[in-house]
């Protein structure tokens, strides 16, 4: 079979993506040349050796060949396990001969600098960069912060393939959500909405140079929708050479309504209403936030702590909008500050 990628990386032949990028990235930090100044040559090596196991492996339809054909049939030219390429993958014609699988090898500084995020392939970032020949390196340069004894304390008392963790997790570290408010009315919530806003962002190309950009995001706005849902766009903060963008987070916020607030999925209603409405009876008439009129007749006595509910008068429920909830009418009972005899004697003979 060749080169063992499987024994190279200390995984077994069932390991999975994730096992796959553990041991690539404590097998690719503890090797880099840029680690090894003292034992550049056989570290060019490891490091060659490495970054190759991880490509392949990492790779389903690499991968597919290597475990039917091993290494030789990978790099000498097999028929694929199906016709279509993919990545560093291509395929050719050759005569009348069926279609076949040729290997390709990428570079071992491009494959670090896709998974941590933090090679310079411009150059001019300091440190040592590999470039002798049996490493096949470009001269890649690293900060000398990367390579810092807190990333590889992790190896101090391992050695070689031994336990110990690399604090370090791998990837351009990302920048905090940006977060802001979307202040939205409560006939916007109730029947939904569409809302356009205009951000500012920077964009990096592929020097590292930003430049500012506008852009339009659509927010739609669901029916329902509580204050505090959260409507996320994944990396619409600025871009920065090594650093993940921010997402961009917009909070619903609930404008106050003249006539209504809100209760959860309930609408609350508070009526002002005159002590002999209470006692004699009291007719409601409101306007819904879809624009209804509902008139709503109350004929018992109604008391301070009384209410009247109006079943599915509500909020719409936003996992299932064809639900609502209830409508409920408080009352504030405006009592009279004074009686005459009469008027007390009067009120005895009633209730009495």
């Amino acid at each position: 079979m060749g080169v063992d990628y499987y024994k190279i990386l200390g995984v077994d032949k069932n390991a999975k993506d994730e096992d796959l990028k553990k041991a690539y990235r404590k097998l690719a930090m503890k090797w880099h040349p840029d680690k090894n100044p003292n034992n550049k040559k056989e570290a060019e090596a490891k490091f060659k050796q490495i970054s190759e196991a991880y490509d392949v492996l990492s790779d389903s339809e690499k991968r597919a060949v290597y475990d039917q054909y091993g290494e030789e049939g990978l790099k000498g030219g097999v028929p694929p396990p199906d016709a279509a390429g993919a990545g560093g993958t291509t395929f050719y014609t050759s005569g009348d001969g069926p279609t076949s699988f040729r290997f390709s090898s990428r570079n071992p500084d491009d494959i670090f600098a896709e998974f941590f995020g933090f090679s310079s392939p411009f150059g001019g970032m300091g440190g040592g960069g590999g470039g002798g020949p049996g490493g096949g390196m470009r001269g890649a340069r690293f900060s000398s912060g990367i390579f810092n004894d807190d990333m590889f304390r992790g190896f101090a008392n391992g050695g070689g393939d031994g336990g110990g963790s690399i604090p370090y997790q791998g990837g351009p570290r990302k920048a905090p959500p940006i977060e802001n408010k979307l202040p939205c009315t409560l006939e916007e919530l109730y029947k939904g909405t569409t809302k356009k806003m205009k951000i500012s962002r920077e964009i990096a190309d592929m020097s590292g140079k930003t430049m500012p950009v506008d852009e339009i995001i659509t927010i739609e706005v669901k029916p329902g929708w509580k204050k505090g849902t959260k409507i996320t766009f994944p990396e619409k903060g600025n871009e920065q050479p090594g650093i993940t963008p921010a997402d961009l987070v917009f909070i619903i916020d609930e404008k106050p309504h003249k006539v209504f607030t809100r209760d959860g999925n309930d609408l609350v209603l508070t009526q002002k209403i005159s002590l002999a409405e209470a006692l004699t009876g009291y007719t409601v008439h409101v306007t819904t936030l879809d624009g209804r009129s509902l008139t709503i007749p109350i004929n018992n006595v109604i008391h301070p702590n009384y209410e009247e509910v109006v079943p599915r008068e509500g909020m719409p429920i936003s996992k299932e909008p064809s639900r609502k909830g209830n409508l409920r009418i408080k009352f504030d009972i405006k009592f009279p500050v004074r009686l005459t005899a009469e008027q007390k004697a009067g009120v005895k003979k009633l209730l009495g």
